[in-house]
């Protein structure tokens, strides 16, 4: 077959970084011919790119890659070391596709979905197919993708594919072919929407030179189809996206396209189902929900009914599903056609339905369920590939050509064995595209994954999608997961681009939502809580150690100074230094101690612990924060690393200063860009409830019988941020009595208990208050209010006057009674918001 692409200008040579740029023999190049020349449609691109030397180009990767750090772009490819850390691969040349062209994938893909809409209605319906001999019976009831209890169930409009994605790949003479589906719970949309926000940043005039499509339209009639699934509650729907989890590869997307879309991220233990209804597990009590995107392969999504053994599903959702009760995209079931073996009958199966031959072809395949291909893929193996037909099994794809003679023997009785569970496929050599790589261009093999939307009726493709590229140029294998980078797709138009929102819906009126703040799952309050008490913890200890490492850098001597001695003993009674220090307190031994605390990764209560702690909490609730907030949690772990071990003191000080500051843009971007629902109520309260503490336990450390209190007077105002207002206020030293009232009894100072106090006792009052007292507590809010009144009511000079007389300790009571309190009103807290499963009381 000839090339498909048709050309009216001359091929053009290339120049700049394009250069050297030689495509590999005998392969289709998206870009360049054999002899080197240009494609027409890339032109424009290359000369604009031509300009930029390779440093240039280098810094604009370099960019790229800083933006995709900075928004948290991330994919977990199963044991590497980085696991959910690992940023997303993208390289900065885009693909360049025709409009032309485009419209002939377009209508491939969309006759494609229509195709399997009908297959699977039927298979799910009144099987004709394989009554009237269309499909082997084993083909169905041999795959364990076909979902029993799915067998007739009416889905929403009759549309069992809502997303449907087809991974694409072109041969040597220029056709497009399609090398598999992905019918159940497709990935990578939201990938390719994050490549096209970096490239198009980094790019911008060569973006807007190429008339490029924009992606807009697609996810906007995502977002409306969904709705249009409602069945009881279609004006303003509930409609969560379902995930697997934190440590699924994919879950930054999972995250990302729930913002975008504003959809409730949630897992499988945030939804319960009642009398046949899914609902989703909310502070307010349980609200219903109506549709549910999911991203749980099919077998997960219900222990009760599917397989047993998922912690990822809801027990009883095939039953809501079967009750019509709530809508599922896409539909339970449909993973039976990402079978490979399905490829060989969808020629037919488009002619019985369709009345039309097959307009995007499929990679040649053989089932070997059956004989006559079955002894074709015998008698070839040598030049196709062998893969599980259904997914079920342990075996991985092989390449005839590279077997050794003892796994081809292996191989052959595992077909003779088991026929049923082995496709063959023809080996497509794919096409290539430019790679920037070691500072220079290089030819990698691609495969284009594109996406169709349901649209009423019929299906709308994303005019672009998500090309992957292999790492090596002889790797048979493009994928995510064994280390392959991307690229944004560049679909161009012949007609001016126009500017979409999506914040419009289909007849450009606004979406109204009535949404209430209780719609957040009681998982999500509780990771904010916990947020909100792991990032105070971590500034808390942040101040604590810049005030040891910054007198400890300005000791000389081998003994500590006497103030420094008081620290690092106060520091002993906190739990953070061991008891060694309490008998004489060596420079070099503290400096040591306190780089560890800073550095050492697995110092437990340490810096890196802690931070550690926060990585975790962020990356679940991601889907709540907002760019510039994720910016800032990224920034925190900038410094993340062992190296400090080995540099000098000033180093750790310098780290510490960092850190104050980054958790200072925290707090800022929570107190004013946080709007002020009870997600950000358990923000705070986690911050309020831990700020208390620490101010309790530290003026309690001072009064240990180790520790001078005088000495340590100064220190804990600078820790508490307070120095400048008590010299400000008092025009005097430090001494306990100024101490006290300024961190204890006011409420003025947001570094003082009373403080912490009044901001919970609002807090709480805000809460629901009508949950069913099933576990028997609750969250008094008189406990926090009396504990408030005490405060108020405690003149601090007596208290100062009564221990420097050592008469009595009603301040180590004081102290005491504050932090039982807490730990009391903490465990309320969870017990009664973060626990319950059952319904609201009305």
């Amino acid at each position: 077959m000839k090339d498909s692409t048709v050309f009216t200008e001359e091929f053009a040579p290339p120049a700049g970084i394009f250069g050297d740029y030689r495509p590999l023999p005998e392969l289709y190049d998206e870009m360049a011919l054999a002899q080197g020349r240009i494609r027409p449609h890339w032109q424009p691109l290359v000369n604009s790119l031509s300009e930029y030397s390779s440093k240039e180009l280098q810094l604009r990767w370099e960019q790229a890659s800083h933006v995709i750090r900075e928004h948290g772009v991330t994919y977990n490819v199963y044991g590497d070391p980085q696991g959910t850390d690992r940023p997303w691969d993208l390289d900065p040349i885009p693909f360049i596709v025709t409009a032309a062209e485009w419209r002939i994938v377009e209508e491939g893909i969309t006759q494609r979905t229509k195709l399997f809409n009908l297959i699977l209605a039927d298979l799910y319906g009144p099987q004709k197919l394989l009554h009237d001999g269309l499909l082997p019976p084993a083909l169905i009831l041999g795959n364990p993708r076909f979902l029993r209890p799915c067998q007739g169930i009416n889905v929403v409009h009759q549309t069992h594919l809502h997303l449907h994605a087809a991974d694409l790949a072109r041969s040597a003479n220029g056709q497009w072919w399609v090398l598999s589906d992905r019918t159940q719970a497709p990935s990578g949309a939201g990938y390719a929407l994050e490549n096209r926000i970096v490239l198009s940043r980094i790019f911008p005039d060569q973006f807007r030179e190429c008339q490029t499509r924009r992606l807009v339209s697609f996810f906007r009639i995502l977002r409306d189809n969904l709705r249009s699934l409602a069945i009881h509650n279609r004006e303003n729907p509930n409609i969560v996206l379902l995930t697997p989890g934190p440590y699924n590869e994919t879950y930054f997307e999972h995250a990302y396209l729930a913002r975008y879309l504003g959809l409730i991220l949630v897992e499988g233990g945030d939804l319960t189902v009642r009398n046949r209804r899914v609902f989703i597990k909310t502070l307010a009590g349980l609200q219903p929900v109506d549709v549910i995107l999911r991203r749980v392969d099919d077998s997960f999504c219900d222990p009760l009914e599917l397989r047993d053994d998922s912690f990822l599903g809801v027990p009883g959702l095939v039953e809501a599903v079967r009750a019509g009760n709530v809508a599922i995209a896409n539909a339970l079931g449909s993973g039976l056609l990402e079978s490979p073996a399905f490829l060989a009958f969808l020629p037919g199966l488009c002619r019985h339905f369709l009345g039309e031959e097959l307009k995007m072809p499929s990679v040649a395949t053989w089932w070997c369920g059956q004989k006559k291909e079955r002894d074709y893929v015998l008698d070839h193996l040598d030049q196709i590939v062998v893969k599980p037909a259904f997914g079920a099994r342990s075996y991985k794809p092989f390449f005839g050509e590279t077997m050794s003679s003892k796994e081809r023997e292996n191989l052959i009785a595992a077909i003779h064995e088991h026929p049923t569970d082995f496709v063959g496929q023809e080996q497509v050599e794919l096409s290539t595209v430019p790679v920037w790589m070691n500072d220079e261009l290089e030819p990698r093999p691609l495969v284009l994954r594109s996406y169709s939307a349901a649209n009423g009726d019929s299906c709308n493709v994303m005019p672009g999608g998500l090309a992957r590229v292999s790492t090596a140029s002889e790797d048979p294998i493009v994928s995510m997961q064994s280390g392959g980078g991307s690229k944004d797709i560049w679909v161009m138009s012949e007609e001016p681009v126009t500017q979409l929102t999506l914040l419009l819906n289909s007849v450009g009126t606004p979406i109204h939502s009535t949404r209430s703040a209780g719609e957040v799952p009681s998982r999500v309050a509780d990771y904010l809580f916990w947020l909100g008490r792991y990032t105070e913890r971590l500034e808390d200890l942040s101040r604590l150690l810049r005030c040891a490492v910054s007198r400890a850098a300005d000791d000389s001597g081998p003994q500590a100074s006497p103030e420094l001695t008081s620290l690092a003993r106060m520091l002993v009674a906190m739990d953070y230094l061991p008891a060694r220090f309490l008998e004489s307190v060596d420079l070099v031994d503290l400096e040591g101690e306190l780089l560890q605390m800073v550095y050492k990764p697995d110092r437990l209560g340490g810096i890196r612990e802690i931070l550690g702690r926060i990585r975790g909490i962020a990356f679940v609730v991601r889907d709540r924060c907002s760019a510039d907030t994720w910016t800032i949690l990224n920034m925190l772990q900038a410094g993340d690393s062992d190296d400090g071990l080995a540099m000098p003191i000033q180093g750790a000080l310098a780290r510490l200063n960092t850190l104050i500051v980054d958790l200072g843009a925290f707090s800022g971007m929570e107190m004013e860009n946080m709007t002020r629902g009870l997600g950000w109520r358990f923000l705070d309260f986690g911050r309020r409830l831990e700020r208390s503490d620490h101010i309790a336990k530290l003026l309690f450390s001072t009064l240990s019988k180790h520790v001078k209190t005088s000495l340590a007077l100064e220190p804990v105002l600078e820790i508490a941020d307070s120095s400048i207002t008590h010299r400000r206020r008092y025009y005097a030293g430090a001494q306990l009595s100024s101490v006290l009232e300024l961190l204890v009894s006011d409420e003025s100072n947001p570094r003082a208990l009373a403080f912490q106090l009044a901001a919970m006792a609002d807090h709480i009052a805000h809460l629901p208050s009508d949950l069913p007292n099933t576990t028997g507590h609750s969250v008094d809010i008189k406990r926090t209010e009396t504990l408030l009144q005490r405060l108020r009511r405690t003149r601090t000079w007596e208290l100062a006057q009564a221990w420097d007389h050592n008469t009595e300790n009603p301040l180590k009571s004081l102290l005491s009674d504050v932090s039982l309190e807490l730990n009391i009103i903490s465990n309320d807290l969870s017990h009664l918001y973060f626990s319950h499963t059952v319904p609201r009381v009305s």
